[in-house]
C-alpha cells in the first residue's frame, strides 16, 4: 500500500457545495509535505468547524505554502448544468477528479472525504469524516470552501436579492423567500426539489393574477418578481 511508504505522495480530497440550492460544486486536492510544518498544521481543521476569519488565515497559510513549494493544491468544479445532467453527486465526484488532475503531479494515493471514491488515475481511499481526522483533507475542505464562498460573492453581487454573499446558495430562509418572490436565476439548481417547488408556487401565483378580471389590461410587461434569464 502507498500509505506504509515513507515517500509516498498522498493527497487529500474533500468537496464543498452538495447541498445548496444555487452555484456550482467545488472540490480540492491538497498534498501536503510529511511531515507538515507544525506553524501550517496547527491552522487545519474541518472547514465546518472554523469561523470565516479563521479559514480566511488558513486559507493565506496554505497559498502561502503552494507559492514557496511546500504544498500542491489543485482545485476543481462542477457547474449548475453538468450538476442538472448528471445529479449532484456524480458533479461533486467529477469536481473531485478535476481537483486532482490539477495537482502539479499526480499523488501515489488519494484520501478522500466521504465514502463515495472519485474515477482517479491513481490508489484511491475513503475516509468518513476525514475532514476533521486526516489534516490533508481539512487543507482541501477549507480550500475549497474558501474558494467556493468567493465565487458566490461574486455572483451575488450580479443577483442580489438572495443573499449569496451570506449564505452561499444554501437554503436559508431569506433565500428561499427571495427565491419565492423573484425566481430562479440560471445559477440555481433547477433539478432540486426546493428550487424547482417555488417556480411551480411563482408560476401559480402569476396564472392567478393573470386570471383576475382587469388583469390584461393593467399588467404590463413581464412580473417583476421574475428574473430575466439573462441574469441582471
Amino acid at each position: 500500500m502507498p500509505e506504509s511508504c515513507p515517500t509516498a505522495r498522498i493527497a487529500g480530497i474533500d468537496e464543498v457545495g452538495r447541498g445548496p440550492l444555487a452555484g456550482p460544486v467545488f472540490a480540492a486536492a491538497v498534498l501536503l509535505p510529511d511531515p507538515p510544518p507544525p506553524a501550517l498544521a496547527c491552522l487545519l481543521a474541518d472547514s465546518k468547524s472554523l469561523s470565516a476569519a479563521r479559514r480566511d488565515i488558513a486559507f493565506t497559510a496554505l497559498q502561502a505554502a503552494r507559492l514557496a513549494g511546500i504544498v500542491q493544491i489543485g482545485v476543481g468544479a462542477a457547474s449548475v448544468n453538468e450538476i442538472a445532467r448528471l445529479n449532484i453527486l456524480r458533479a461533486a465526484l467529477l469536481a473531485m477528479r478535476r481537483a486532482v488532475l490539477r495537482l502539479p503531479s499526480l499523488p501515489d494515493l488519494a484520501l478522500v472525504d466521504g465514502n463515495q471514491p472519485p474515477d482517479l488515475p491513481c490508489a484511491v481511499r475513503c475516509v468518513v469524516g476525514g475532514d476533521a481526522t486526516v489534516l490533508a483533507i481539512s487543507a482541501a475542505s477549507i480550500v475549497a470552501k474558501v474558494l467556493r464562498d468567493r465565487a458566490m460573492t461574486r455572483l451575488a453581487t450580479r443577483h442580489p436579492w438572495f443573499g449569496w454573499e451570506a449564505n452561499a446558495g444554501y437554503g436559508t430562509q431569506y433565500h428561499r423567500d427571495a427565491l419565492r418572490l423573484r425566481g430562479a436565476t440560471p445559477h440555481h439548481r433547477a433539478g432540486f426539489g426546493t428550487v424547482r417547488q417555488m417556480a411551480l408556487e411563482l408560476l401559480g401565483g402569476e396564472a392567478l393574477e393573470a386570471s383576475k378580471p382587469g388583469a390584461a389590461r393593467t399588467r404590463q410587461g413581464p412580473s417583476p418578481w421574475t428574473l430575466d434569464s439573462k441574469g441582471l
